[in-house]
């Protein structure tokens, strides 16, 4: 089963995620269960953004930090191509999506880079490892901040103001994921060796605290009549466009990074760090900023662009790693 998933290039954890949405559609929590599990969410992330600081190691930060060229590259593709992109977007609605649905491309437009992911990628494909540390690190806390702002803007750019309290949906974020993040990573020195044995709990723990959200989202959406909504097609479309998305930001990072003259090393960190969007933060991040009862729908281009960059950055990878032996032989 496993072997079978890698050659199809599947994600396990997309098999849960839509496991647990078929749950919600089934089974939605409903009443006092609901609100169990509504608290039960809270402890959930609050644990999640504990884990991501105390994980976070202020040594390869420090040894990434010099090289900020490739830094601004990353966070312009990440908080300035993307949202341009996402507004670009506007013209496909109503005809092709709901508006509730190009919302969800402009949240996830505004999200923060991955860490695990970015880093993962550009170590198989043999890029610069300390510089992709420091750069999805400092992506991923800058969009505890910068990604509310984003979204605040973004919507009221297309006339919804109303759409999201920005000073507000700040101040729940550093409650809710902030103050987490930055106990965890001050627990750091007491718990980092426990960390380093226990990652695939670590992992779990993620992994569960994500589909937790989800569930929870989602059983909410269904009760608000979310396949009423969001039909085979709207499917179809979120997929095709996250291609397209994920295929400009690849190519502009690409060539942006061989006229700034970035050697490859660079280049390979730049395209990963710069192409990627976090469900971990993303995830949990909506389910303070908006209604529960727009979270499911608003959900649904990140998990599916989520699992779509998954998929053509490993056979990326796997592409640059077989290109750089040549190249260091032909030298």
């Amino acid at each position: 089963m496993k072997n079978w998933l890698q050659k199809l290039k599947i994600d396990r954890f997309l098999l849960l995620l839509i496991g647990v949405i078929v749950l919600a559609s089934v089974l939605p929590v409903r009443g006092q269960v609901k609100i169990g599990f509504e608290h039960l969410t809270t402890a959930a992330i609050a644990l999640l953004f504990f884990m991501h600081g105390a994980k976070l190691s202020r040594e390869a930060i420090k040894q990434g930090m010099g090289h900020w060229r490739l830094h601004v590259l990353v966070f312009a593709s990440t908080f300035v191509l993307f949202p341009l992109l996402g507004l670009a977007l506007h013209f496909m609605v109503p005809m092709w999506m709901s508006m509730t649905v190009y919302m969800g491309f402009l949240y996830m437009c505004a999200l923060p880079a991955t860490v695990q992911s970015a880093i993962a990628f550009t170590s198989v494909a043999g890029g610069n490892i300390a510089a992709a540390v420091c750069s999805a690190s400092a992506s991923s806390i800058l969009g505890v901040f910068l990604s509310p702002i984003l979204v605040g803007w973004l919507m009221s750019t297309d006339g919804n103001s109303e759409a999201l309290d920005t000073a507000g949906a700040i101040g729940s974020i550093l409650l809710q994921l902030m103050l987490p993040f930055v106990l965890g990573h001050l627990a750091r020195p007491w718990i980092a060796a426990w960390i380093a044995r226990h990652r695939k709990l670590v992992g779990i723990t993620d992994q569960s605290s994500i589909l937790l959200v989800v569930y929870v989202a989602f059983s909410e959406a269904v009760v608000e009549g979310i396949w009423h909504k969001v039909d085979a097609h709207s499917l179809l479309m979120i997929a095709l466009i996250s291609c397209v998305l994920l295929a400009v930001v690849i190519t502009v990072n690409t060539y942006a990074a061989r006229v700034l003259r970035f050697n490859k090393e660079d280049e390979i960190t730049i395209v990963f760090c710069g192409s990627k969007k976090s469900m971990a933060n993303g995830v949990p991040m909506a389910n303070v900023l908006f209604p529960a009862s727009v979270v499911g729908v608003m959900l649904l281009p990140l998990m599916i662009f989520h699992q779509i960059q998954l998929m053509v950055c490993a056979v990326l990878a796997q592409r640059y790693a077989r290109r750089l032996p040549a190249e260091h032989s032909a030298d």
